[in-house]
């Protein structure tokens, strides 16, 4: 199914779940079944179509820019579930606060990102130019990790990067692993 970037997709079915909620999946129908990444690649893409179409006025994909991007997130914030303490909240910091709060509840930094990054790869698998891309503007970039940082103060955790093994650990890791070694040897 190609999509032309300048006329978004149709597809406005009621079951269509953006961030990996329960949408229905249609394994009867005759095309080859999708991956669950693919499907909800394409459920992303179908409902980002649909803001656009209802966005006032109506957007083409050609004109969509990373403030539309942003827009689109925050607007994605009322469907959200996870609960982000102000800093006026008592609980603020505390990962599993002992009683309810008056807080927003947001989408989690986790959900998207990972949404980005799946309408990142939309936007090019469907004539999107990468240099053109609004999912990959340096705003929309900036956002998320302000995102990550404001929920990880708020919710008291820590998103840190996850620490890559040295592949000189042991002599027979170099064996194990060449192109780790060999690209770790110029930056020495």
């Amino acid at each position: 199914m190609d999509i032309n970037p300048d006329s978004p997709p149709s597809d406005t079915s009621p079951n269509t779940s953006l961030l990996g909620g329960g949408g229905a999946s249609s394994s009867s129908s005759s095309a080859p079944s999708l991956s669950r990444y693919e499907s909800q690649k394409r459920r992303d893409w179908n409902t980002f179509g649909q803001y656009l179409k209802n966005h006032r006025p109506p957007l083409s994909l050609s004109r969509c820019s990373g403030a539309h991007v942003l827009e689109f997130l925050r607007y994605l914030d009322q469907f959200g579930k996870t609960k982000v303490h102000t800093q006026m909240c008592p609980f603020f910091g505390h990962p599993n606060p002992p009683a309810p709060c008056p807080c927003p509840l947001r989408q989690a930094w986790g959900s998207l990102d990972a949404l980005i990054g799946r309408l990142r790869a939309a936007y090019e698998e469907n004539g999107g130019k990468p240099e053109a891309n609004p999912f990959g503007a340096r705003a929309v970039r900036l956002y998320l990790r302000e995102v990550r940082e404001m929920q990880a103060k708020a919710r008291g955790i820590s998103y840190e990067k996850k620490k890559r093994k040295k592949p000189s650990q042991a002599a027979g890791s170099q064996q194990e692993h060449p192109a780790q070694a060999s690209s770790s040897a110029g930056a020495t």
